[in-house]
């Protein structure tokens, strides 16, 4: 199979639904051989239904927090011993919360990060050496929030804008070594994580979190397989941004257009909706 992906070993984060469960199928298509964790055991062994688990690919599944420091750390090892050196790191695992800055307690607040950030970093460290070893590739999931800030998303928008500027310095230092980084930036893309999302206030007009769930669906304009393809096709370039849906691009440009008022401007346009 003569695909940029075919045999190499791809390690996906979150994999247990959403994103993470299209870019493991997908990739299971193009002959990947996988290394899928998440927190969610069921989500996981659902995915591996879904694929089909061929014969032809090595597929491996394990319970992971990508809070836990030593769990990644031994993760780590543990993939390299069984499977080899990974190609790719997919680093997919994320949460995020409902409520305004002053609403949001700081334990509340460092549980996004240790999840959107941390886990990032720590999941990039603990694969690096294997990476540079393949000169392969890492694959981070920002947000649009990580391009934007938006109300009610302190904790998210943070973590995401993080995210984004390690993957861009990441970028820069490895790019002599073989390794490419690529920053992902997904608008509304068809998942639970407002669904999972924990709740510290309501936005402003909203009844209940079903409500706010409501709308984030009609939002949610790109399908996760959808999103997978074009993540992919970033990574096989080796691009450093990748921006996912319509969505994302329109309110990007947005922000490059205007960087002090594009709040205003989408606050209003949201309205006129």
């Amino acid at each position: 199979m003569d695909d940029k992906f075919s045999g190499k070993l791809c390690v996906i984060t979150g994999a247990g639904s959403g994103i993470g469960r299209a870019l493991a199928r997908a990739l299971a298509a193009k002959g990947a051989r996988l290394a899928l964790s998440d927190v969610n055991e069921e989500g996981l062994a659902e995915t591996v239904r879904l694929i089909g688990a061929p014969a032809s690919n090595s597929i491996r599944t394990d319970r992971l927090d990508v809070s836990d420091a030593g769990a990644v750390e031994a993760y780590a090892a543990s993939v390299k011993e069984s499977l080899g050196d990974a190609d790719y790191l997919f680093n997919v695992a994320g949460m995020t919360r409902l409520g305004d800055f002053n609403e949001t307690s700081l334990e509340n607040f460092e549980k996004v990060m240790n999840v959107n950030f941390w886990g990032v970093v720590r999941l990039t460290k603990a694969f690096l050496p294997q990476l540079l070893a393949t000169k392969g590739g890492v694959i981070n999931i920002s947000s649009l929030f990580g391009l934007i800030g938006f109300r009610g998303q302190t904790h998210y928008s943070a973590s995401k804008f993080a995210v984004r500027g390690f993957s861009e310095t990441l970028a820069i230092e490895l790019e002599e070594k073989g390794v490419a980084v690529t920053s992902v930036h997904p608008g509304g893309v068809a998942t639970n994580i407002v669904r999972n999302a924990g709740l510290d206030s309501l936005p402003e007009g909203v009844e209940d979190k079903a409500a706010f769930d409501d709308a984030f669906d009609k939002m949610a304009i790109t399908p996760a397989e959808k999103a997978a393809d074009l993540i992919l096709a970033g990574a096989a370039k080796g691009k450093r941004r990748v921006i996912v849906g319509s969505d994302a691009k329109f309110v990007s440009a947005i922000q490059r257009l205007f960087p002090q008022s594009y709040a205003k401007i989408l606050k209003k346009l949201r309205r006129e909706d």
